[in-house]
């Protein structure tokens, strides 16, 4: 049982690491959103410290992913077929390196701006 619930942390914690990655959020900025340390952040992704169902609905909800995909319940998918997607990996296939790296933080600080906004800090 001890394997099983060290494997399910690192799951989860390789989870968080990942959906804040792809989120384009630092450990420090999450940090801010939570109201937490940095260090605590970077505890839960090293799975070195567990994270309470309230933290891990925040979590979810500021990288934009369901707390059943963090825990390693569901797999997130995407409708390949949806033409918004193939759209917009048209048109960012079209932008120089610098201008994506320059939307991907436009995007993530908006993510982060209606986060705070809502209330959700």
């Amino acid at each position: 049982m001890m394997k099983l619930d060290s494997a399910r942390r690192a799951q989860i914690a390789e989870r968080l690491k990942e959906a804040r990655k792809l989120a384009g959020l630092s450990q420090g900025h999450v940090a801010k959103i939570l109201g937490l340390h940095r260090p605590s952040v970077s505890a839960m992704e090293a799975a070195n410290r567990r994270v309470s169902a309230d933290e891990l609905a925040r979590l979810a909800e500021v990288y934009d992913v369901s707390v059943a995909w963090l825990l390693g319940e569901a797999p997130e998918t995407l409708d390949v077929q949806d033409p918004r997607l193939e759209l917009a990996a048209r048109e960012l296939s079209k932008l120089k390196p610098n201008d994506l790296e320059s939307l991907l933080r436009l995007l993530a600080a908006l993510r982060v701006e209606s986060n705070t906004t809502t209330g959700d800090r």
